[in-house]
């Protein structure tokens, strides 16, 4: 199996950790997704990373949420999608969550590489709100319990910490986790010390 993917992309850095929490071997293959010849289209006709090509026959899937429950199921070592319906819904609720504050942020930071002058403010003002509305959400729900759901590591905790360090990158300086959302710097902190978080960092640019 082979990934596509690019090293600051929160989605692709979600399948990332959860390959390796899981221990399931993945080639990674990092592209451009400007790139005349970027190869994302060929398998995912959205252009998006990240996109598993899954062998030789070129199948693929694509958005992160369906590759990590196809990635949980392809082993039953450290499940983390639960079995159990109450608490696997908590879970997906929790990354949809996470992933949509990740929308919203992307949506802003591609809003601001546009000229000023084209540059929509009404726009990134509503997105930064969706932003800033689901930290607090999330920041709420987790509370002082160690993890996001039944104090068991999940996919729900990848998907916040994936969230959470595309904040830290894109948003550092306007911000504050650390002051407004103690309860997600908090869970941060512990998370940047697992090797799946480590070996998957961000990359300033």
């Amino acid at each position: 199996m082979k990934l596509l993917y690019t090293p600051n992309s929160p989605y692709a850095r979600k399948i990332r950790i959860v390959a390796a929490e899981k221990h399931i071997d993945i080639k990674l293959e990092e592209v451009v997704l400007s790139a005349p010849d970027c190869p994302v289209k060929q398998y995912n006709p959205l252009g998006k990373v990240p996109v598993l090509v899954l062998g030789d026959d070129n199948d693929s899937l694509y958005d992160s949420r369906v590759i990590a429950e196809y990635l949980d199921n392809r082993t039953p070592l450290a499940h983390l999608i639960p079995k159990d319906n109450t608490a696997k819904s908590a879970v997906r609720r929790w990354e949809a969550l996470a992933d949509g504050v990740c929308d919203a942020a992307v949506a802003i930071i591609m809003e601001q590489r546009k000229p000023e002058q084209k540059q929509d403010e009404a726009f990134v003002a509503r997105q930064m709100d969706k932003v800033t509305r689901g930290l607090s959400v999330l920041n709420n729900d987790l509370g002082h319990n160690k993890w996001c759901v039944d104090d068991t590591f999940s996919l729900g905790d990848i998907a916040v910490g994936c969230m959470l360090g595309y904040i830290k990158l894109r948003f550092g300086n306007t911000i504050d986790l650390a002051g407004d959302y103690p309860n997600l710097e908090r869970l941060q902190s512990v998370l940047v010390k697992r090797q799946s978080f480590i070996d998957s960092m961000p990359v300033p640019n």
